[in-house]
């Protein structure tokens, strides 16, 4: 039989038949509780009373639910948080290594400690972890309840060892849990201009390799930017510098992306509609265009744009940003497992398809 907490109403019963001079043994028996159980709660939950010049212990229901929530609440500040400190470790770790819930809780199912029950969490765990109360709660927040940790020696170190809330680390830094829609493009007259309607049908099948897609992300006062390409099999993406939004800059960045690769790896790519992509045919291999307004045909290349983005906010000057800093972001977005890729990373599997 599973183990069943007092609760409030039978405490309140308990307070009442004690006073009516009701025996231990058939208040178990009313409550169907063993009576030993009956006999632990009064001894804990009692409180010390005056009367006149004497103290008396009695027990009053009110207190002592006090007095078992206080000491719930302090088992539970005192638990390991993550099922046990290694996956505590590992989550904080990738967490603020950019890493999502989902890719932690598949990378450790599926590659790091596959078969390790121990080792295992699920996304939704570490999800509610993050949006828990006490996960925001600082070192200075966490010692204005010290007066409810006297009775057991609890350390009073922070859960997240920053000042920072954990859900400032996810992608879109969310105070609650919701979704929002991707940016739209916009319509301009593009010269030589193939839809995606005439696009060999496997590549939207994602089993060729060397098929991408394209976009551009613009920076304060659309002065700069970004070109970037995501390849739809390996999910790797690319991006190199624009000094301004215009086509021959765009055509530029394209040429660094697709020019060291081998043929195999530069089939064709899927761009929108975007004014500085009218020197398409300049990049370097076979370019589509997607619908106008239509960015899930695209899907792939506008979520790692949006990646980009947790690094690189709406606003930002990319001329103040070191092509070092570029470098460092790309090989953080291309070495995060992937839930498509078996939690692999995009960098192992675009090398193995390089090299085949």
């Amino acid at each position: 039989m599973k183990h069943k907490k007092i609760t409030y109403t039978e405490r309140i019963l308990l307070g009442n038949w004690k006073k009516e001079g009701i025996a231990n043994k058939e208040i178990a028996r009313r409550l169907g509780r063993p009576v030993l159980t009956i006999r632990r709660e009064l001894k804990r939950n009692k409180t010390r009373v005056a009367i006149g010049k004497d103290v008396e212990m009695i027990y009053e229901p009110i207190h002592a639910q006090f007095v078992a929530m206080e000491r719930r609440q302090i088992a539970f500040a005192a638990k390991q948080p993550l099922k046990n400190k290694n996956v505590y470790s590992y989550v904080l770790e990738h967490l603020r290594g950019g890493w999502s819930p989902e890719q932690i809780s598949g990378r450790l199912r599926n590659v790091d400690h596959k078969g390790e029950r121990n080792w295992q969490i699920c996304m939704e765990t570490i999800y509610q972890f993050i949006y828990k109360d006490k996960t925001d709660k600082t070192r200075d927040g966490q010692r204005t309840e010290v007066d409810l940790r006297k009775k057991r020696s609890i350390p009073l170190e922070t859960v997240t060892d920053h000042t920072r809330p954990l859900y400032e680390y996810l992608r879109r830094k969310q105070v609650r849990r919701r979704t929002k829609g991707g940016r739209k493009s916009q319509r301009v007259r593009i010269p030589d201009r193939v839809s995606i309607h005439d696009r060999p049908k496997i590549v939207a099948r994602r089993k060729q390799f060397g098929h991408w897609e394209g976009d551009s992300i613009v920076g304060k006062s659309h002065a700069s930017g970004l070109h970037t390409e995501y390849e739809r099999v390996s999910s790797l993406t690319r991006f190199e510098r624009l000094n301004r939004i215009t086509g021959s800059q765009a055509a530029l960045a394209a040429q660094k992306i697709f020019n060291p690769l081998p043929m195999h790896a530069k089939r064709s790519t899927t761009l929108d509609n975007g004014l500085e992509h009218t020197n398409h045919t300049l990049f370097g291999l076979k370019t589509y265009f997607a619908d106008p307004y239509s960015s899930w045909q695209r899907g792939g290349n506008e979520n790692c744009n949006l990646w980009i983005r947790y690094f690189f906010p709406k606003k930002t000057d990319f001329s103040t940003i070191t092509d070092e800093e570029l470098k460092d972001v790309e090989w953080e977005l291309n070495n995060r497992p992937r839930k498509r890729l078996q939690f692999k990373t995009p960098q192992e599997v675009f090398d193995e398809y390089l090299n085949l």
